[in-house]
């Protein structure tokens, strides 16, 4: 069997190199007949990529579409899975992290991509400010549709968070770096945004060996923003390869 991800109505199929088109077809075929939430079929083409970190994919069977309708957390997300950034594996993730707020919070997304953590943290009714900062056009689109959607408060801003963070009112009680896998940490501009006391939830990608590269990049950091932090915990929030995962620091900010 091909692997697989379901965002809600689409399925994404990674077919292995130099199956036949003819194979693709009877495969998809028997899979929306397997699946009946889903209604579409693509093939994925590329691997994720490019400053917004989007996939690629080939439409196989179903509806001609790119647009999904995905739900989970009591929320329901439209969104385009070439041109936004989603992964359904953090759903348990987001559910944490709502769970994790507490009453009164000013909350920060960093890298918000269509708001599903905004979305979800907002749906808990616990914040009094939820904040969402995304870089691409269509991905922002989605996110002021599904805002809307869902009937929930979220300030959406669309650019680069180095210029959009910094100028925001006020600081933040919580910040979320739902962060793809880029060189840059950009924890310097979350640190210059936390109040006292606040907790920043910074998400990486490593080897399970090299850890001590992620202590060491959240010490450095700090001592630049003269900051002090603690890490609280260190967790995988999914494997990405052989040993290699995202993990999330929970860091403490003094």
């Amino acid at each position: 069997m091909a692997p697989y991800d379901i965002l809600g109505t689409i399925a994404l199929v990674k077919f292995k190199r130099g199956t036949k088109a003819a194979e693709k077809k009877k495969y998809a075929a028997r899979f929306l007949k397997e699946h009946s939430g889903v209604l579409t079929v693509l093939e994925k083409t590329a691997k994720i990529s490019g400053r917004l970190r989007t996939p690629s994919s080939r439409w196989i069977a179903g509806q001609k579409t790119k647009e999904a309708l995905y739900k989970e957390n009591s929320c329901v997300f439209r969104l385009n899975v070439d041109t936004c950034y989603f992964s359904p594996r953090l759903s348990s993730e987001r559910a944490e992290l709502a769970a994790l707020v507490k009453r009164g919070e000013h909350v920060l997304v960093m890298f918000g991509g269509a708001a599903p953590f905004a979305v979800v943290i907002a749906k808990a009714r616990k914040a009094a400010r939820v904040v969402s900062v995304e870089l691409g056009r269509e991905p922002a689109r989605y996110a002021a549709v599904n805002v809307k959607r869902n009937h929930v408060d979220v300030e959406l801003y669309q650019g680069d968070v180095r210029r959009i963070v910094p100028k925001l009112k006020g600081l933040f009680d919580r910040i979320v770096m739902a962060r793809p896998n880029l060189k840059d940490s950009f924890l310097g501009v979350a640190l210059g945004k936390i109040g006292r006391g606040g907790t920043i939830h910074y998400y990486g990608f490593y080897h399970e060996d090299d850890l001590k590269q992620l202590h060491a990049l959240i010490g450095d950091e700090a001592k630049k923003a003269r900051k002090n932090v603690s890490i609280k915990g260190i967790k995988k929030a999914g494997d990405i390869g052989t040993r290699t995962y995202r993990y999330r620091a929970d860091i403490r900010v003094g």
